[in-house]
């Protein structure tokens, strides 16, 4: 009896295609939207609109809009700065993805990202590294893996480039930025750490791109990487440029206490290491975990010495606020309830006090 030839599965039970979300984080300024970029030429979608490009971000920032203004938007609600040095920022942040109209709205928001732009996408910006768990929540919610790069570049460097391209805030200056820098480092690995993720030095994209983005196509399962034509790499050939990398400071060039210092570049040498092969291990998280202990420590000694700082500012800004003008006891009365008094009562009270209009 002949066997039966196999049947085509009709494309109403034809298997779903894997979604993945590549999650690019880091510190701004550390080659985020180089990698972004690279992922969008190869054929991974970036949702639409794009952060229009600048004088700061020629080739353009790979930030979709919508996750920008949602992200201020958060950081408002939870008074949180995009470069927050206080170890606190993580707690106040973080209380947000437990927000359940929060979780619907990014999660519908995805999911039509999904429809339109297919099922791999590209979500990078500075600011998601401290919605993380939102994000996740999401990216499961509508059956994506979610994967995470971080982006790697010396702590000088990222000072530099923000102090030299970022004018408006340049009154944060160096020591801050500096700090900024190790906070958010060290609890954006601290946080992906478990997930699927990759570390990729900028100088590494800037030398040969093929080589980490190429690994992380293999790493992460994506099609687009993986599948990508002689034409898509030109694309990301022309899109790179070396010369980006304009600012190569020292420490020599970046003036901070030396206690935050060694803090900032022992960070920064054990974060390197995690861009090996076989470097992101149990070993080097155990230092991480201990340099985060002990920024957090030095945080707040600093913060009990500027305490007194603190509060005089906190009185002079009180101080400088306009007094609030003084209300007599019938305009302290609610309008609803004023209302209900008849006119000629009213005027007879505003006789008797000398208030007659």
């Amino acid at each position: 009896m002949p066997t039966p030839e196999a049947q085509p599965t009709p494309l109403s039970e034809a298997i779903p295609v894997e979604r993945r979300v590549v999650f690019v984080v880091g510190s701004g300024r550390s080659g985020t939207s180089t990698m972004a970029g690279a992922l969008r030429t190869l054929g991974m979608h970036v949702p639409q609109p794009e952060v229009a490009a600048d004088e700061t971000n020629p080739k353009g920032f790979g930030e979709p809009q919508w996750v920008v203004d949602f992200h201020d938007e958060l950081l408002r609600r939870c008074n949180v700065q995009v470069s927050d040095a206080r170890p606190s920022a993580w707690f106040e942040s973080g209380k947000l993805a437990a927000f359940e109209p929060l979780r619907e709205r990014l999660h519908d928001w995805l999911e039509q990202q999904f429809v339109e732009g297919g099922p791999e996408l590209v979500v990078k910006d500075p600011r998601l590294a401290w919605f993380l768990g939102l994000w996740r929540a999401a990216a499961l919610r509508c059956d994506a893996t979610p994967a995470y790069v971080t982006m790697l570049r010396p702590v000088t460097e990222v000072v530099g480039s923000k102090q030299r391209y970022y004018a408006a805030q340049r009154s944060a200056g160096e020591v801050q930025r500096t700090a900024a820098w190790v906070n958010m480092m060290l609890h954006t690995e601290r946080s992906t750490r478990g997930s699927a993720r990759r570390f990729v030095r900028y100088a590494d994209m800037l030398k040969d791109w093929t080589v980490p983005v190429f690994a992380i196509g293999q790493a992460f399962d994506l099609d687009a990487v993986k599948s990508a034509t002689a034409n898509d790499v030109r694309r990301v050939h022309q899109f790179i440029d070396p010369t980006l990398r304009r600012v190569q400071l020292t420490w020599d060039d970046v003036e901070v206490p030396d206690r935050l210092r060694e803090i900032a570049e022992e960070s920064w040498q054990h974060l390197d290491r995690l861009a090996d092969e076989g470097g992101d291990v149990p070993a080097v998280h155990e230092v991480l975990d201990q340099l985060r202990a002990a920024y957090s420590e030095l945080y707040g000694e600093a913060e009990a010495m500027a305490h007194s700082t603190a509060l005089a500012a906190r009185r002079e800004g009180l101080a400088q606020q306009p007094e609030p003008a003084v209300r007599h006891g019938v305009d302290r009365v609610p309008h609803g309830v004023r209302k209900l008094v008849p006119g000629s009562v009213r005027r007879g009270l505003r006789k008797a006090l000398g208030r007659e209009r």
